[in-house]
C-alpha cells in the first residue's frame, strides 16, 4: 500500500485548522496539527513530514521564527514549507522566500488551489530527494538505476566505490556543517579526478551518505581512484582546526576505495553493490 503524505498544519484559528485537517484527510493525506509555534517545532523534531503549512501569526512565536528554527535542524532543513497568511505586502513575501519558503498563500484562499500547491510542493521535494542535498549528486533510486543499466551491456566499464571513514566521530566534535564541508570537498576531488582522467559521460553518484560511486572506462578507473586517494591525503589536514593539528585530532578521517570491472558477471545490481563493498573491506 502506498504511504500517505504527512503534512503538518500550524494554524491557531481552530475552525480553519479543522477545515484543512478534514479536507486533506479526505484527499488521502495524513494530517497533524499545531496551534503554537513551539508545538510545531516539537512535532517536526519527532515526526517524519512531507510538508508544513505554516501560519505567520501565532500566539507565541511567529511563523518566520518557526521557519528559521526549522532551517537550522538537519531533519527539517529542506522540508517544504508553505506560508498561510493574511499579509499581502511584498516585503513579507520576500522575507518568507529568503527563509526558503516554497510557496505563499494569502487568506482567504481557494481550497482546491491550496491542494494543488501542496501536491506540487511535495512532488518537487520528492524529485529533489533523489539528489543528495549536500553534494548535489544523484543518490538512492537514481544511482541504483544507473548501475542497473550497466548490467548486460557489451561496452566495457568499471565501477569505483569511494568511502569516507571517521566522519561520524568528526561530526560529533566539529558539527554537521563541518562534516558537510568534508563531503563537499571529497565531491570536488571526485569530480576533478573524473574530469582529468575520465570523460564527460562518466557517472558520479552516491550509494550512501558517505559512499561515492563512479563509473568510467576500465583503463581510466585506476587513475581516477589513485588521484582521489592522493588528493584526500594531501587535503586531510585542512579539515581540522589548527589547534587540533598541534595535538591529536579525534578519530582521524580516512578514505577507502575499491574497483570492480564490468567483465564480471553480475546477475543483479545488488550483486554489483555487494562486490564493491566486499572489495572495499578486503
Amino acid at each position: 500500500m502506498e504511504e500517505k503524505p504527512r503534512i503538518l498544519i500550524v494554524e491557531d484559528d481552530f475552525d480553519l485548522a479543522e477545515m484543512l485537517n478534514l479536507y486533506f484527510q479526505s484527499q488521502n493525506y495524513e494530517v497533524l496539527t499545531a496551534a503554537w509555534g513551539q508545538e510545531a517545532l516539537a512535532i517536526s523534531a519527532q515526526e517524519p513530514l512531507n510538508l508544513i503549512m505554516l501560519d505567520i501569526r501565532l500566539p507565541d512565536i511567529d511563523g518566520y521564527e518557526v521557519c528559521r528554527q526549522l532551517r537550522l535542524q538537519r531533519r527539517t532543513q529542506h522540508l517544504p514549507i508553505i506560508f498561510l497568511t493574511e499579509k499581502r505586502d511584498r516585503v513579507d513575501k520576500l522575507q518568507g522566500l529568503e527563509l526558503g519558503v516554497v510557496d505563499y498563500i494569502t487568506k482567504p484562499f481557494d481550497i482546491q488551489e491550496v491542494r494543488l500547491r501542496v501536491r506540487n510542493a511535495i512532488a518537487r521535494a520528492a524529485r529533489q530527494q533523489m539528489t543528495n542535498p549536500v553534494t548535489d549528486l544523484p543518490e538512492g533510486a537514481l544511482a541504483t538505476d544507473h548501475l542497473a543499466g550497466l548490467l548486460g551491456i557489451d561496452q566495457p566499464w568499471s565501477a569505483v566505490l569511494v568511502s569516507v571513514g571517521g566522519l561520524s566521530a568528526f561530526r560529533e566534535v566539529y558539527g554537521f556543517l563541518a562534516a558537510d564541508d568534508v563531503l563537499r570537498a571529497v565531491t570536488l576531488m571526485v569530480r576533478n579526478a573524473v574530469r582529468e582522467f575520465g570523460s564527460e559521460d562518466d557517472f558520479i553518484g552516491q550509494l550512501g551518505a558517505e559512499d561515492f560511486v563512479l563509473v568510467a572506462a576500465p583503463d581510466k578507473a585506476p587513475h581516477i581512484r589513485e588521484r582521489i586517494e592522493g588528493r584526500f591525503q594531501q587535503s586531510r589536514a585542512y579539515f581540522y582546526p589548527d589547534k587540533d593539528l598541534e595535538g591529536k585530532a579525534p578519530e582521524p578521517l580516512w578514505l577507502r576505495s575499491s574497483v570492480v570491472e564490468g567483465a564480471q558477471a553480475f546477475a543483479t545490481v545488488d550483486d554489483l553493490k555487494h562486490a564493491l563493498y566486499a572489495a572495499l573491506s578486503a
